[in-house]
């Protein structure tokens, strides 16, 4: 695939950019460099035409260095540079390109080694999942495309995506396995876009992927320029029985701010969905967590392993976290090889505190709640701390008690350390205002209610 004569140019401009203010003199910029263009690339040698000898001698030898390190810097990639005089090159030479100049996020396809089908613990909740998973990484692209898994956060999906990638990259080795989230994808279209590249190039990348996993679909929501380039993905793909994995937070239907098209074209495949686990997945889930942590199960009790599935079994993550938060304790706090019930309900004595509180919501649950998402104390929120991370918390649990319990600003601010009204107002405000625009702050404020149930 070649790059294009302006795909090129701008690359060489924003070279020369960078150039510029390097030399710092435009007497010697302008005589040297002004008129440089990039001639052609091959392989991993970048070719420079310069205006004469003495030009390539000056650069070469001057700032050869500084030049390599821009071209890097620019083109993401450690390039062997080359020169040639442009009264050298004939009328009939035309540059060969044997090398496209793609965005950052497509070099590389971060799969997560440690996600495998292995040690993916199965129970009632995910076993469908799970086969047809294990199906499509078998057989990639010859059934159900694509492949869309749902759940709420924590429940397992991002696991069999990352295991379908491992498996593949595993056993056909030949297939190009690109895994993105949806948020990169966003992101890096964006920055192609302002870089003035052509998208026809970018669709013509995907004609290279061979299996495409994408994590958290729902985030393209409301992004229609975007919509419009992944439904052309999507399609080529699908036209070429290329294979697509797609996990979202709900399944297609419920999808809202997407094109019906894509909507639709994401139902026309297996759509299957992963719920809570019951307690002996819990358990088995907290086995395979412990011995991943080169710990013996031994150690452990039955009914403290038990009493661990029980309390925190909405998610995966949350009784990661709780077993996390047990290791810490008996290695850090209250030493102990063995770990029997009352040791573990007392390493986890603050979550039971927050799960057991009345069921009344109040501004104490609230900010008990929000501690314990960020792994802070109660204290760290109602105090002066101005860290950012306290400071945000802060900012999440003032905006949580003014938005559910809707009680004066000034009866907050006393609850947080006797902040003034105006102070309180303006963390609500800062809040209110990342949600219009930060996907991750809805996620966020949107499990925080869910634990606040």
């Amino acid at each position: 695939m070649n790059a294009t004569i302006t795909e090129l140019k701008n690359l060489w401009a924003r070279v020369l950019t960078k150039m510029k203010d390097i030399v710092n003199d435009d007497n010697i910029y302008t005589t040297f460099f002004a008129d440089s263009t990039i001639y052609k690339i091959e392989g991993n040698r970048l070719t420079i035409a310069v205006n004469s000898n003495f030009a390539q001698s000056i650069i070469e030898k001057k700032y050869g260095t500084q030049l390599a390190m821009v071209v890097s810097e620019v083109t993401e990639s450690n390039f062997i540079i080359d020169y040639i005089t442009t009264d050298s090159i004939k009328e009939e030479d035309v540059p060969a390109v044997t090398e496209t100049i793609k965005p950052k996020f497509f070099e590389y396809s971060q799969i997560n080694p440690n996600y495998t089908f292995e040690n993916f613990v199965v129970g009632p909740s995910n076993i469908e999942a799970k086969q047809a998973a294990l199906m499509i990484a078998t057989t990639p692209g010859k059934f159900y495309n694509p492949l869309f898994i749902y759940s709420n956060s924590g429940l397992g999906k991002t696991h069999l995506l990352h295991a379908i990638g491992n498996y593949i990259r595993k056993n056909n080795p030949h297939l190009n396995v690109l895994y993105i989230t949806t948020d990169n994808f966003v992101d890096e279209y964006i920055k192609f876009i302002k870089g003035d590249r052509e998208s026809d190039n970018l669709k013509e990348f995907f004609k290279t992927v061979d299996v495409l996993l994408v994590d958290d679909i729902q985030f393209l929501a409301n992004k229609e320029k975007t919509q419009e380039m992944f439904f052309y993905a999507f399609q080529s793909l699908i036209n070429a029985s290329k294979q697509i994995v797609l996990t979202s937070d709900r399944q297609p239907s419920e999808l809202k701010g997407l094109e019906d098209r894509l909507v639709t074209r994401f139902s026309s495949g297996l759509n299957t969905n992963i719920t809570q686990p019951d307690t002996p997945t819990r358990i088995a889930i907290l086995k395979k967590k412990i011995e991943g942590n080169g710990l013996e199960i031994s150690r452990f009790d039955d009914d403290a392993l038990e009493f661990f599935a029980t309390n925190f079994g909405n998610n995966v993550r949350e009784l990661e976290g709780a077993l996390n938060r047990l290791i810490f304790y008996t290695i850090n706090i209250k030493q102990s090889k063995h770990i029997d019930l009352a040791l573990a309900k007392e390493s986890v004595s603050s979550f039971i505190k927050v799960k057991d509180s009345k069921k009344k919501l109040d501004e104490t649950r609230i900010i008990n709640v929000v501690a314990d998402y960020y792994n802070l104390t109660p204290s760290q929120l109602t105090g002066k701390i101005r860290t950012s991370e306290i400071s945000m918390a802060r900012h999440i649990a003032i905006y949580l008690c003014r938005e559910i319990l809707d009680i004066p600003f000034t009866k907050i601010g006393q609850t947080f350390g006797g902040k003034d009204h105006s102070t309180v107002m303006s963390a609500v405000k800062k809040v209110d205002k990342e949600l219009k625009t930060n996907d991750q702050m809805k996620t966020v404020i949107k499990e925080l209610k869910n634990r606040l149930k």
